[in-house]
């Protein structure tokens, strides 16, 4: 029952206390790429927030035809070899309107595998000087040392095959299967650096 004094209603609260979870991301880090051989996040992942969010932003590759990868760490990042069952599907649309299919690669998905996960479905980006990787990758609650860890992305990215271009929308989910916890996330690509680029990190706070 509610309960209502002084004629007060719930639209009148104009802020929660910091103790109150919103759902709302709380940004926590700003990354951002330069010649990069990778980003790393090492600190702040923890049982602050159930959820952790990152978004990447523009992530321009330095070699044609590769992926955007990320892996998880259970010692602070000195090693990133989670053990990982993930799924893989996604949409793609030629520039010339000749192709056009949504479906399912099994050439990155993962099977008990501590290899990276390519978050764009096809290993094959373009490095054309506008070519980019732009989406998120989703971890929930990451610290728990009860429950395997899953996540969800997707990206959006330009991808090449022979002299064709093709907008390419991936989705990409799966589990770590651990039961410790996930302290640090990296991102690469899997040749070359990361050319330019943002990834931010957000914690968000489940509504219960």
């Amino acid at each position: 029952m509610l309960i209502k004094h002084g004629n007060n209603a719930l639209s009148s609260v104009t802020a929660f206390p910091s103790a109150v979870p919103t759902g709302q991301p709380v940004l926590l880090s700003t990354a951002t790429a330069s010649a990069s051989s990778s980003i790393e996040f090492t600190s702040g992942i923890d049982s602050t927030y159930d959820i952790y969010k990152f978004e990447f932003i523009n992530c321009h590759p330095s070699t044609n035809a590769v992926g955007f990868q990320f892996n998880g760490s259970t010692d602070g990042g000195s090693n990133y070899n989670v053990t990982k069952t993930t799924t893989s599907f996604g949409t793609y649309h030629s520039e010339n309107d000749a192709e056009a299919t949504l479906t399912y690669n099994s050439g990155t998905d993962l099977a008990q595998s501590t290899a990276f996960q390519t978050l764009t479905f096809y290993q094959t980006m373009s490095d054309d000087i506008d070519a980019h990787v732009s989406g998120t990758l989703t971890i929930f609650n990451p610290s728990s040392t009860t429950y395997v860890k899953h996540f969800i992305s997707r990206a959006e990215a330009m991808h090449q095959d022979g002299g064709s271009r093709y907008a390419v929308d991936s989705y990409i989910a799966g589990y770590a299967n651990t039961t410790s916890a996930i302290d640090a996330i990296k991102f690469q690509m899997s040749s070359g650096n990361i050319d330019a680029g943002t990834i931010k990190m957000y914690g968000i706070s489940a509504w219960v």
